[in-house]
């Protein structure tokens, strides 16, 4: 009996405290670590409980940009008895302004009940001075940290090769554990060509005279199509940084803090000059730098009705894809087919080198010989900046065996014809004895192709009835024939991505491309100029579910990551499969 007592006593002690922490008033409140700060530093701020909730809001922050956070932090204790309980959710935030600036209300569900905390407001001033030994892990990320965009040329010709390389410095003091591209610049007024980076090993260097490591991340090649003061838009991106503090852990060694920061390479411009008038030849048609020029023949001696190629070639380097090659003038009587076009052209920082030419099939009529006189062809050297012309020279085609040109139907001359003479039964009458049958009469009514040409179509009539039952079966399968659409239109958009499985950089091409046109066809936009946000904005007003959504926004930037980091086949054939869902279900929601 008295044992059972003892357990009923202590039953009711290990009672009391969580009844005294049940009875504590919930306390939400908002804490900031400064409420005047520079426009140079960073601002702390602190959402406290003192009870566990759900369903956390915090607040829009507008003014910052928020480099760290939510970051979620429990400390539970108890002392006498008395439990004694906290939960934080912490937020770094950059100003991007100065003036005053409220921290909005944030709102949390505890006990089925929402509580909100008050708004604060914050004054950011000018930047200020701080000693460096009071730097914060972010004002060391700031120095640390440089993203790079190098030009070849800042005052290049018209059509002139232009290199871009986007390198990021890292000092030695500090590490990088990741990086998501934020922005990819839109080359407007360049024809762009990427040179992808395969391997991205880390190198030694300097900046501003400081030793540093760097390592590129994007290599392309731009030839301006415009004249005057073009920009080239930043590349942005978020970078995960692991900074050393002075604090040292149980074994010795250093403490390092993680923190974000977002760097950006700055808009660069270039000057680009217009091609001289002065010495422009007639024929030049836009080739910009330093070409060999050529026309060649497959044979000069061949029989009429062989075939034979002639083609018009230009090698070198410069902007080999952006201008056309001068055609042939050849002899009419040379059937010419139409020219088949090709080109070896590799693109490294230097520009494009290699060689295009246009094939011509030509077929002799009749024997001869044929001269193909000679052509030129102009570009512009900016190395020398003058035009230079080069020109072919002639070649004579020899058709050794064939009809000659304008040998049939000859009339010979009045001077050379004779008098015909008549010598008597020179011509005679052919008397022909005619051998005629009677030619028996048919009759098409009453036969059996008349009855089964007649009756066939009634044999039809059963068939059409069972077709048309059958089509309103599958018209009235509303959700199967959701389902038929769905799946062809992901067919039809996501083809090519299919095919280039296993490629990375095809495969995430070929897939931002057909959802970039599936949204076109879809909603009867124009997606190129379009950010992840804007389109987020779209579907939102068309009242797009969330989850959606953020699938086709999400394999948006999988197709941007994939340009900078490596992707498995696994995850290929994963955002393949999902690009299938996202279209189906957003076929069903526009």
């Amino acid at each position: 009996m008295l044992k059972k007592l003892y357990i009923i006593l202590a039953f009711i002690f290990a009672a009391l405290p969580l009844a005294a922490q049940n009875d504590q008033a919930v306390s939400f409140e908002l804490k900031l670590s400064k409420q005047k700060l520079g426009i140079n530093e960073r601002l702390r701020v602190e959402f406290a409980m003192n009870q566990d909730g759900d369903n956390f809001s915090p607040p829009k922050f507008e003014g910052f940009r928020v480099l760290m956070g939510p970051l979620q932090s429990i400390s539970s204790s108890w002392v006498n008895g008395v439990r004694s309980y906290s939960k934080t959710y912490s937020y770094t935030l950059a100003p991007k302004a100065r003036g005053k600036f409220t921290i909005g209300q944030a709102s949390i569900v505890i006990g089925g009940k929402t509580y909100k905390s008050l708004a604060k407001q914050v004054e950011v001033t000018a930047a200020v001075d701080k000693p460096s030994d009071q730097m914060t892990v972010d004002d060391v990320a700031d120095e640390s940290l440089h993203l790079v965009a190098e030009v070849s040329k800042t005052r290049p010709y018209l059509n002139e090769a232009v290199s871009v390389v986007y390198k990021l410095y890292v000092s030695p003091s500090i590490s990088v554990s990741n990086y998501i591209p934020l922005d990819n610049p839109k080359y407007n007024n360049f024809w762009s060509q990427d040179i992808p980076v395969s391997i991205r090993n880390a190198k030694n260097g300097t900046y501003k005279g400081k030793a540093y490591r760097y390592v590129i991340l994007k290599r392309v090649v731009l030839y301006p199509q415009k004249t005057g003061k073009l920009d080239i838009e930043p590349l942005s991106l978020e970078v995960t940084v692991d900074v050393p503090t002075n604090k040292r852990d149980f074994f010795g060694g250093r403490i390092y803090s993680q923190t974000n920061k977002t760097v950006s390479a700055g808009k660069r411009i270039i000057d680009v000059k217009p091609l001289p008038l002065e010495g422009r030849p007639a024929d030049f048609s836009g080739a910009v730098g330093d070409f060999d020029f050529s026309v060649t023949t497959s044979k000069k001696r061949l029989n009429a009705s062989e075939s034979l190629q002639a083609k018009v070639e230009v090698s070198g380097k410069g902007n080999l894809k952006l201008f056309q090659l001068p055609e042939p003038n050849l002899p009419s009587s040379l059937e010419v087919y139409e020219p088949e076009f090709n080109e070896k052209v590799r693109t490294t920082l230097a520009g494009s080198q290699g060689k295009v030419s246009n094939s011509y099939t030509v077929v002799p009529e009749f024997k001869g010989k044929y001269p193909i006189p000679p052509i030129s062809f102009s570009y512009f050297n900016p190395k020398t900046e003058e035009y230079i012309t080069r020109s072919s020279d002639e070649i004579v085609i020899n058709v050794l065996e064939g009809p000659t040109n304008g040998s049939l139907g000859t009339v010979p001359s009045a001077a050379n014809r004779q008098t015909v003479v008549a010598t008597g039964d020179q011509f005679n009458f052919i008397k022909i004895k005619p051998n005629l049958t009677t030619i028996g009469t048919h009759y098409f009514v009453g036969t059996s192709r008349f009855w089964l040409w007649l009756l066939l179509p009634l044999a039809f009539i059963p068939i059409a009835i069972l077709l048309r039952k059958k089509r309103e079966a599958i018209a009235g399968d509303v959700a199967g024939n959701k389902i038929k659409k769905a799946n062809r239109l992901a067919r039809k958009y996501l083809s090519a991505s299919k095919k280039a499985l296993g490629d990375k950089d095809s495969f995430y091409v070929a897939l931002e491309k057909g959802l970039h046109n599936y949204l076109k066809a879809k909603l009867k936009i124009e997606t190129s100029e379009f950010s992840k946000d804007k389109i987020d904005t779209l579907l939102s007003q068309r009242e797009v579910d969330s989850a959606t959504k953020d699938g086709f926004i999400g394999l948006l930037k999988n197709c941007e990551m994939a340009r900078y980091s490596p992707f498995s086949d696994v995850q290929m054939q994963q955002d393949y499969d999902k690009a299938s869902e996202v279209i189906s279900y957003l076929d069903k929601q526009l």
